[in-house]
């Protein structure tokens, strides 16, 4: 008798919750975190300037931020990297933590690099014919406007997101 008492509650308490994932999932459009659309990332505001940056940079018009910025070795890989800088960028922006410039840290690093050398990797093997490189700089130090634009993108506190239409 005790478990059937306790089934009832128990059930309601799992359609509670079901409920309420499926309001969140909604409100805030998590859905739309698992594609690859550069908006996406600009729902945040402190990402408005990144963003804007990108969307007047050449890479615009070729790449996405998931192309430079996630792993492409394995959807795993992919998708675990992706949750684990989500839940970090979460966590940041709910505690106040958000620094004033946003930069990439060793790891994202990493994965940039990579993803420079994997797109363009016709470019690099022309590179190396002429000779040995020390690649010890990563891509960006000389090529710094090229995702991004130029440092110092924006002095405005935010965008209007209706000045930049989905691709």
């Amino acid at each position: 008798m005790k478990i059937r008492s306790l089934s009832l509650p128990v059930a309601i308490a799992v359609a509670a919750f079901v409920v309420a994932m499926g309001i969140f999932a909604r409100t805030t459009d998590t859905m739309a975190y698992l594609g690859a659309q550069p908006e996406t990332c600009n729902n945040c505001h402190v990402m408005h300037s990144v963003y804007e940056g990108y969307y007047h940079a050449a890479h615009a018009r070729w790449a996405t931020c998931s192309d430079c910025h996630l792993p492409h070795n394995n959807p795993i890989a992919h998708y675990l990297e992706k949750g684990r800088q989500g839940l970090h960028d979460v966590y940041v922006f709910s505690t106040g933590q958000t620094p004033i410039a946003i930069r990439a840290k060793e790891r994202s690093k990493a994965i940039i690099q990579e993803n420079c050398l994997r797109c363009h990797a016709q470019t690099v093997d022309v590179m190396l014919m002429a000779g040995p490189q020390p690649f010890e700089r990563f891509c960006w130090e000389c090529h710094r406007n090229v995702a991004h634009g130029p440092r110092g993108l924006t002095l405005a506190p935010y965008q209007d997101a209706s000045l930049y239409p989905s691709r």
